[in-house]
């Protein structure tokens, strides 16, 4: 029993949203900390998690030309404050720890959800296709709400909201690609749109959500994806949709070439069976002007009814 370790004190920090800080499972808001400045100092700290940041580069940062001779002071008062709220008692084995003339937060005493976002993305790469989609999408639920919601206008938060949009974005398209590997074509197109949204000029978001239309069974909506994405491409790049996209849109076009022959196929076995009834068993007209048989047509209507339920 004495010789049980003690488990780590985890602060729990979110960054996706609100800003939002819990120890011991209590919230503290920026006010608790010392309000705007710690926290962005704090930010700064978890988007280097587990790496120094210098007391130059966070003045610079934070202060640029406006920083005096008291800055370096002012900085250090306020990393105290942190301490006190975040690690009271223990400032020096807590997760804030001085470091070559600078600050790092100990990854291992924080559970940060941009970490997690990030851990969950690696584990997809190396996982199979099921579990790399589970992971993927718990990691784009953490991610789901805005980044650094709380920094309305800094061109450091700006950099970091722009790096973070692209790791989403990247894996978002991951998860649309691995669900239409999986066979799950609705899910596909939904991360696809979502990807789209985010970026309208990457061609890899736009691949998979056309072809995500197209293992649906949905030429036309997979055809309108095309367009846009047509439109988009020669109006900001000036060029069209490569190899892969123009080869899914060929297919689209056959697909629904073919679905409207099997339509017209049993639209013509409905009437030829219709006449049949009304006649009371003898046509109006011979088999050759249908270009089939009785039995021609309960296997085109059974066939069209197959695929009708299979899309349904």
């Amino acid at each position: 029993m004495g010789n049980t370790p003690v488990p780590k004190e985890l602060v729990a920090v979110r960054l996706f949203g609100t800003f939002e800080l819990r120890r011991r499972g209590v919230a503290l808001s920026a006010a608790d900390i010392g309000g705007r400045k710690p926290r962005q100092i704090l930010e700064i700290l978890l988007l280097n998690l587990g790496n120094p940041v210098s007391k130059d580069r966070i003045i610079e940062t934070l202060w640029g030309s406006g920083a005096g001779k008291g800055t370096v002071a002012t900085l250090e008062s306020y990393i105290s404050g942190i301490r006190r709220a975040i690690q009271p008692g223990n400032t020096k084995t807590g997760p804030l720890r001085t470091a070559n003339g600078g600050y790092v937060i100990d990854p291992a005493l924080v559970d940060l959800d941009l970490f997690r976002f990030r851990q969950l993305v690696g584990k997809a790469t190396q996982a199979p296709p099921c579990e790399a989609y589970s992971f993927l999408t718990e990691a784009l639920e953490l991610a789901a709400e805005p980044f650094l919601a709380s920094e309305l206008a800094s061109d450091w938060a700006d950099e970091a909201r722009a790096h973070q949009g692209a790791e989403r974005l990247a894996a978002q398209i991951q998860a649309a690609e691995t669900a239409a590997l999986l066979g799950l074509a609705s899910d596909a197109v939904g991360w696809a749109r979502l990807a789209v949204a985010s970026d309208p000029l990457n061609e890899r978001a736009w691949t998979v959500l056309v072809t995500g239309y197209e293992q649906s069974g949905l030429p036309a909506e997979g055809l309108s994806a095309y367009a846009r994405c047509q439109l988009i491409f020669d109006r900001d790049l000036g060029c069209a949709p490569g190899p892969s996209l123009q080869a899914a849109h060929l297919r689209l076009l056959h697909q629904r070439a073919d679905a409207n022959t099997e339509l017209a196929e049993a639209m013509a076995a409905l009437v030829y069976l219709g006449d049949r009834l009304s006649g009371q068993g003898h046509t109006r007209r011979s088999t050759t002007d249908y270009g089939f048989t009785h039995e021609d047509a309960g296997r085109i209507l059974a066939s069209f009814l197959q695929r009708a339920r299979a899309a349904v």
